[in-house]
Parts: structure tokens; sequence; C-alpha cells
């Protein structure tokens, strides 16, 4: 049977609304495919949705690694790093979809009923370039947030310098980068903006001092000083577990009329360089002291400070 011509004064109804028939043969015409395509496209998108949230579960579970257990012990902000990261993909993954599977089904629905998408593809173009001329700062943010996350750059809990700014990120997001630096100041970074980033907690990191001694004091003896100093602290049970492998004194590196600079270094995991460099000075600085050597520009106070014994020239 010939499905019926459409009625002339409505092309949606069919041309004998009278006739059961009729309705029938118009039903499993244009209704039903578009019925299909919005069906069809429904579920599409929850299938892509429920395999975006598998992925996004997938990318915010640790992987098991001793670095990651320790890296979590340290920093406890890496596991909401890693799950801010991983919503943020998730986000975008899922509004994509979205986007494409909705005007995928839109086109086809419009051209079921007969309507010419011929202007609409040419409006669609002239709009894009539009957008793209007027918005190309937007979208150089996002493309740049979108490379940053896949490329794990940087993240929650992070001290980065970015250039314009250095301090601590407490929310990563596809425009725009939330830095607090030292003073409080909570910067708003665009991710188009940022240039190169300087990530200062990231896999590992190193604890470096540098002193400086007076110039007539014996190398040797403060190497000796430093290295033995330095070594009390790396075995300090609250900060052992933080220092990897043996710390190092590696000789002069600066020679001045003034002064003679020795560097001490050790690498340590990360965001814990500080607190282990501070902990080095002072246990330097007790070590110099007891054996009376001055730090350097200080020997005419160390002699005030330190006057000889009674019967000593």
């Amino acid at each position: 049977m010939n499905a019926p011509s459409p009625d002339p004064d409505n092309p949606l109804l069919p041309g004998e609304p009278k006739d059961l028939s009729s309705w029938w043969d118009w039903f499993v015409g244009t209704p039903l495919r578009i019925s299909l395509y919005i069906v069809g496209g429904l579920v599409v998108l929850v299938v892509l949705r429920r395999l975006i949230s598998w992925m996004t579960v997938r990318l915010a579970r640790a992987p098991e690694s001793e670095l990651l257990a320790t890296l979590t012990r340290v920093n406890p902000l890496v596991t909401a790093r890693r799950t801010q990261r991983a919503k943020t993909v998730g986000s975008v993954l899922r509004s994509t979809a979205s986007l494409v599977v909705g005007g995928v089904v839109t086109l086809l629905v419009l051209d079921a009923l007969g309507v010419s998408l011929a202007p609409f593809i040419a409006s669609a173009g002239i709009v894009g370039v539009a957008f793209g001329f007027g918005a190309q700062a937007l979208v150089k943010d996002f493309l740049s947030g979108l490379f940053m996350l896949a490329e794990d750059q940087y993240g929650v809990g992070d001290i980065i310098d970015v250039g314009v700014t250095s301090g601590t990120v407490e929310a990563v997001g596809l425009r725009v980068t939330e830095i607090r630096d030292i003073d409080g100041t909570l910067w708003f970074v665009p991710n188009g903006s940022v240039t190169r980033v300087a990530n200062k907690t990231q896999q590992w990191a190193t604890a470096v001092l540098d002193v400086d001694v007076d110039y007539f004091a014996d190398v040797e003896q403060v190497r000796d000083l430093l290295a033995d100093a330095v070594c009390t602290v790396v075995t300090d049970d609250d900060i052992a577990d933080d220092v990897r492998g043996e710390p190092q004194v590696t000789g002069i590196e600066q020679l001045t009329a003034l002064a003679v600079t020795l560097r001490v270094q050790v690498r340590t995991s990360p965001a814990r360089q500080w607190e282990v460099a501070r902990r080095m000075r002072v246990a330097v600085r007790d070590a110099l002291a007891e054996a009376g050597i001055p730090l350097a520009g200080q020997r005419e106070l160390w002699d005030l400070a330190h006057p000889p014994e009674p019967g000593q020239s």
C-alpha cells in the first residue's frame, strides 16, 4: 500500500484525517523516523556519558605505586588534585558529547520534516567564523587549560611560578587558574597567558643551602662540619622519610675577597625541601658556632663576642 499524500493545508498531517489506516501509514513515516532519531540520540548520549563517567573514575583512582603513595602521604592534596583533574576532564567530555549528539539529532529531525539544511549550515559557518574572531582569547584559554590538564603540568596544592606570580594552586579550571601567593593574595591567571610553568612540588625536590664562611677558615674542616651537621638532620625521625639519597657537600661554589661559599644539597620529597633546608640552617649554624668558625663578615663581631681567655694573646 502506498503511503497517502499529506494534507496540502498541513503537510504534517495525513491527507485523510478521518481514515484510521491513513493515520497509521502517516505515523510509520515521518513521526516514526523522528522518534527513532530522538530515542537513538538519547541512547547514544547515555552510553557516552556512562563511558565518560567510567573513564573519569579510572582517572581519579590512584594507581598502585610507591612513588604515588609517598606523594599522598607527604602532600594529601595530591588526591584532591587528581580528583579535580578527573572531574574537569569528565565535565568537558560530557558537555562536548551532549553538544555533538544534540546537534546531529536536531539536523536529522529537521531533515525528516523537510526543512532545507543549507541555510542552517551556512548560518552556522558564519556564526562560527564570527565567534572565532570575537572569542580568540577565550578559545585560547580553554585550549590551554585542556592541554594543561591532559599533560598534568600542575594541580591543586602545587607550588608553581607562572611568571606573573608564584604561589600555591588553589583551583584549576579550563579558563583560569587560581594561585595564592605568599602574601595571601589570590591571583586569577588565564590559562592562555601562561607561557611557561615552573612546578616546585612535582616528583621530587632539592634542599639547597649556601654557607658563606670567613675567608681564612679551614675549608676542609668546614666541609666536615657541614657534612656531619646535615647527616644529623637527615637521620632525624621527623624528616628521615622525606629524604631521598645522601646529602652532598659540593665544595667551594664561590670565592671572593670576603668569603668562601660552600654548598650543601640533598634530594627530598616534593614540597618538603623548605622544611629540610630550615633544619639544615639551624644545624649548620650550631656546628659552626661550636667549632669557633665565624660566617663571612662576622670576624670582628665574633672576636668581640668571644674574647681570648686571660693569659692568651
